[in-house]
């Protein structure tokens, strides 16, 4: 069995829920205090064991390009003149954490079609997906737990989290399951967004997953769906169809942080802001002297 060692992140959005603030700048880096979103997503990545990561974009996109980049020569002089040493090790530390390639998306809309635009690059391999606009936060890391499955189950493998609040459930595509064994499940079907009272579970599967490179073929195949968009988890589907197993792998000790949701992004800078060495004390004051 091969070795996951790409990952594909699909960064090629418009961002409409945070306009006007991403009509110049990517959704993706939004900053969790003092960290764009995407670069927890990366972090995941590499911790995990990925040695590519495959960045795909759109327009408005290069500030993530920069962010990854090594800092420039100005900003270099200006942290070494102002003692910041730590500062530039850390922009290293970034720039260094794996080898980043960028494409641009080609072809109708859809989160499938950013996945079929790094077949160039990811060639016969299996591969990650993981989305640049939110990330599970556990120990050990999720797509680390979702490897370890896959390297005993092959297949497809999705990541899955447990639904708590009932009326979320019509947020997500929501699993019908059979029991594997611990935290491992096969999954029947999917069912995207359902009525929460027909939901056949409340785990929520999505977010990362792990795919053979016969998705690429499925994903020719489609014709636009919902929404005239090209849907990864219809090409899925059709794996399954064909007799591709598809697995969810839930995930330990883990929470989901959906920082795509104008909401959910506030509360996740809140809590993390509040978990931050350097400013949790003062924060966590201010927030308590709040008239609410």
């Amino acid at each position: 069995m091969k070795k996951i060692n790409k990952v594909v992140i699909p960064a090629a959005g418009f961002g409409t829920r945070f306009l006007p603030q991403t009509k110049a700048m990517p959704k993706e880096m939004l900053p969790i205090v003092d960290k764009p979103v995407i670069q927890y997503v990366v972090e995941e990545a590499v911790a995990s064991g990925i040695e590519d990561v495959i960045i795909v974009t759109g327009s408005s996109k290069r500030p993530i390009e920069d962010h990854f980049d090594l800092p420039n020569a100005d900003l270099i002089n200006n942290l070494k003149q102002g003692n910041k040493d730590h500062l530039l090790k850390e922009l290293i530390r970034i720039s260094e954490m794996a080898n980043f390639i960028y494409i641009r998306q080609k072809g109708p809309y859809g989160n499938g079609t950013p996945v079929l635009s790094a077949e160039p690059i990811i060639g016969n391999e299996p591969f990650a997906v993981m989305w640049g606009d939110e990330f599970i936060y556990s120990q050990p890391p999720r797509l680390a737990q979702m490897i370890k499955a896959w390297e005993k189950y092959g297949g497809i493998m999705i990541s899955g989290v447990r639904i708590e609040t009932k009326d979320h459930l019509s947020r997500y595509g929501i699993a019908d399951l059979d029991y594997v064994e611990n935290g491992i499940y096969k999954i029947k079907k999917i069912v995207e967004k359902p009525i929460p009272d027909q939901a056949p579970s409340n785990l929520a599967t999505h977010g990362a997953y792990i795919l053979p490179p016969e998705i690429f073929k499925a994903l020719k195949q489609l014709k636009p769906g919902k929404g005239g968009e090209i849907w990864l988890v219809d090409a899925i589907n059709l794996l399954k169809k064909e007799g591709v197993p598809v697995y969810a792998c839930e995930i330990k000790n883990g929470k989901y942080y959906d920082t795509g949701n104008k909401l959910e992004y506030l509360k996740t800078v809140v809590e993390f802001a509040l978990a931050h060495k350097d400013l949790n004390g003062d924060f966590r004051k201010f927030l308590k002297n709040l008239k609410l």
